[in-house]
Protein backbone atom coordinates (compact mmCIF):
# COMPACT_ATOMS: atom_id res chain seq x y z
CA UNK A 1 0.00 0.00 0.00
CA UNK A 2 1.31 3.41 -0.69
CA UNK A 3 2.43 5.50 2.44
CA UNK A 4 0.15 8.19 1.67
CA UNK A 5 -2.70 5.49 1.78
CA UNK A 6 -1.62 3.81 4.33
CA UNK A 7 -1.75 7.23 6.17
CA UNK A 8 -5.17 8.27 5.29
CA UNK A 9 -6.73 5.26 6.25
CA UNK A 10 -4.89 5.43 9.81
CA UNK A 11 -6.58 8.48 10.41
CA UNK A 12 -9.40 7.68 9.23
CA UNK A 13 -9.56 4.73 11.26
CA UNK A 14 -8.82 6.28 14.12
CA UNK A 15 -11.41 9.32 13.69
CA UNK A 16 -14.14 6.66 13.61
CA UNK A 17 -13.03 4.83 16.70
CA UNK A 18 -13.41 8.12 18.62
CA UNK A 19 -17.01 8.83 17.04
CA UNK A 20 -18.25 5.44 18.01
CA UNK A 21 -16.32 5.68 21.78
CA UNK A 22 -17.87 8.58 22.08
CA UNK A 23 -21.70 7.59 21.01
CA UNK A 24 -20.98 4.54 23.34
CA UNK A 25 -20.27 6.92 26.18
CA UNK A 26 -23.14 9.56 25.65
CA UNK A 27 -25.60 7.26 24.45
CA UNK A 28 -28.92 8.37 25.80
CA UNK A 29 -30.66 5.70 28.46
CA UNK A 30 -33.02 8.55 29.78
CA UNK A 31 -32.93 10.74 32.56
CA UNK A 32 -29.49 9.25 34.26
CA UNK A 33 -26.28 10.96 34.27
CA UNK A 34 -23.31 9.80 31.61
CA UNK A 35 -19.78 9.16 32.00
CA UNK A 36 -19.11 12.44 30.66
CA UNK A 37 -21.00 14.50 33.37
CA UNK A 38 -17.89 15.42 35.31
CA UNK A 39 -15.99 16.01 32.78
CA UNK A 40 -18.13 18.38 31.14
CA UNK A 41 -18.73 20.26 34.49
CA UNK A 42 -15.36 20.53 35.44
CA UNK A 43 -14.63 22.63 31.97
CA UNK A 44 -17.64 24.55 31.90
CA UNK A 45 -16.95 25.23 35.79
CA UNK A 46 -13.72 26.33 35.51
CA UNK A 47 -14.90 28.21 32.31
CA UNK A 48 -17.20 29.94 34.32
CA UNK A 49 -14.24 30.66 37.08
CA UNK A 50 -11.91 32.32 34.52
CA UNK A 51 -14.68 34.27 32.62
CA UNK A 52 -16.03 36.06 36.15
CA UNK A 53 -12.40 36.80 37.21
CA UNK A 54 -11.54 38.58 33.62
CA UNK A 55 -14.72 40.35 34.17
CA UNK A 56 -13.47 41.84 37.51
CA UNK A 57 -9.88 42.84 36.45
CA UNK A 58 -11.41 43.91 33.22
CA UNK A 59 -9.60 41.71 30.73
CA UNK A 60 -11.21 41.03 27.08
CA UNK A 61 -11.53 37.45 25.48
Amino acid sequence: MDPKDDKLVRKTTMVASVTAAYFLLTSDYGNQPNILDPIYEFFFGSYHIWKTYCQRTFIKF
